[in-house]
């Protein structure tokens, strides 16, 4: 049974007058200028005592004071069958993993109700050792990004999503070359998508597992490490990316890499350069760094 029964807090809004729907929609009260009030010409030709004046502006103060706090209403509905893993008001932290194609980190993700809120690093879990950077834990702040499609678009327009995605799907049955472009994923759930994407549009999976793909799927980075790994084929026959630990590392020379910053897993790096650079600690790492613009590791190195 829906609640018809509706409260107004005064004649004005019971019969919605124009004065009071024009104070409804109006969210600031309207500016005078000090020139207008002082230019007004009845101005000059009233008089207010001093008892009579203080009240007014303690009225006028106490009025804007009320207007100011007032709230839209937000209405709560109560679960009716309350899902076992949401408790409101309590959070829940869920363990996950952040890649972009150039940023990693393994994550913990805090959540109300839902709604991720908070990302910070997993130090119990994964290789980054609870290192993040500003990126990860701003990237949740996409999520609340009111200039983003709030539903499906075709030709311009708003569409149903129903109708969208049998339009998508007929045009890629009829096409016999299909590219997917993306970044580099590493994501297992991510790639098996893509797999039974290619399967249900006329690719075969064989007893073993592969798939003979209808999709070609291009990834491509915008920044990208392909001559590092053609370098590291031509010297030393295996065209990898090779894994670093700062933190073993007594002396450091860099040339031109920012490896606390944009380099490679910067926020892993910096975690394992700062175990070394405590003097109060074991031992105490070097740091050469060669450059031609500055940057947060030549900032820290002992000499640029």
């Amino acid at each position: 049974m829906g609640m018809s029964r509706k409260y107004w807090k005064g004649i004005d809004e019971l019969k919605e007058t124009p004065q009071f729907i024009e104070s409804r929609d109006q969210e600031f009260p309207s500016q005078v200028s000090v020139e207008e009030f002082l230019g007004d010409e009845n101005l000059s030709e009233s008089s207010t005592g001093r008892r009579d004046f203080l009240k007014f502006l303690g009225f006028s103060v106490a009025a804007a004071t009320v207007a100011a706090c007032e709230a839209p209403v937000v209405k709560a509905v109560p679960y009716v069958n309350k899902p076992e893993n949401v408790t409101p008001g309590l959070a829940t932290w869920y363990a996950s993993t952040y890649y972009d194609g150039n940023s990693y980190a393994n994550i913990l993700v805090k959540t109300r109700e839902g709604r991720p809120i908070y990302i910070k690093g997993n130090k119990d879990h994964g290789v980054s050792n609870g290192a993040v950077n500003p990126q990860i834990i701003a990237s949740v702040l996409g999520l609340y990004d009111s200039s983003r499609l709030q539903g499906s678009r075709m030709n311009g327009k708003d569409a149903n999503i129903t109708d969208v995605d049998k339009t998508v799907m007929g045009a890629l049955k009829s096409s016999n070359n299909i590219v997917l472009v993306s970044n580099t994923i590493i994501s297992p759930s991510i790639k098996r998508a893509i797999d039974d994407l290619s399967v249900s549009l006329g690719g075969s999976v064989d007893g073993m597992g592969n798939t003979t793909e209808k999709i070609k799927h291009i990834q491509y980075d915008a920044v990208s490490y392909a001559g590092m790994r053609e370098a590291n084929m031509a010297t030393f026959g295996k065209r990898v990316i090779p894994s670093y630990d700062f933190s073993k590392a007594k002396t450091i020379v860099s040339v031109g890499a920012d490896f606390l910053g944009t380099w490679l897993m910067g926020n892993t790096f910096a975690a394992q350069y700062g175990q070394r650079r405590n003097p109060d600690g074991e031992w105490m790492s070097q740091h050469y760094q060669f450059e031609s613009v500055m940057s947060m590791t030549g900032s820290n190195a002992d000499a640029r």
